[in-house]
């Protein structure tokens, strides 16, 4: 994505996320027959991900800000990559959001699989 200085490309849509796929499938096996060593690992991914997609949505928050001074200042390109960027912005959120989520439940998982090996 280049949002600086130059043209914004969103980046493809990819087509199922393997962590996400993982995730899913852990949650729907049945319950009591979890590996919390598994689950453990999952969450680490999970987490590590969610890290990342806040760290770039911080960037394209403080590139917005930006870009937002500069169509204050009546500059028509910046126009059209801030509409971009706040989609982005937009995308990255649910994407955030949804992870989260999911990763919510898979703790929820793992807290029972950890407590019945006890």
């Amino acid at each position: 994505m280049t949002l600086a200085g130059g043209s914004a490309n969103l980046p493809a849509m990819p087509g199922k996320d393997p962590l996400l796929a993982q995730i899913a499938a852990l949650l729907a096996e049945a319950g009591g027959r979890d590996d919390p060593a598994q689950l453990e690992r999952t969450l680490t991914d999970g987490y590590a991900r969610a890290l990342a997609l806040e760290a770039e949505r911080w960037r394209l928050q403080q590139q917005i800000a930006k870009m937002t001074a500069a169509v204050a200042r009546g500059e028509r390109a910046s126009r059209r990559e801030l509409a971009v960027a706040v989609r982005l912005l937009k995308r990255q959120e649910g994407e955030i959001g949804s992870l989260r989520m999911e990763l919510t439940r898979l703790q929820q998982r793992h807290s029972s699989a950890v407590r019945s090996t006890v």
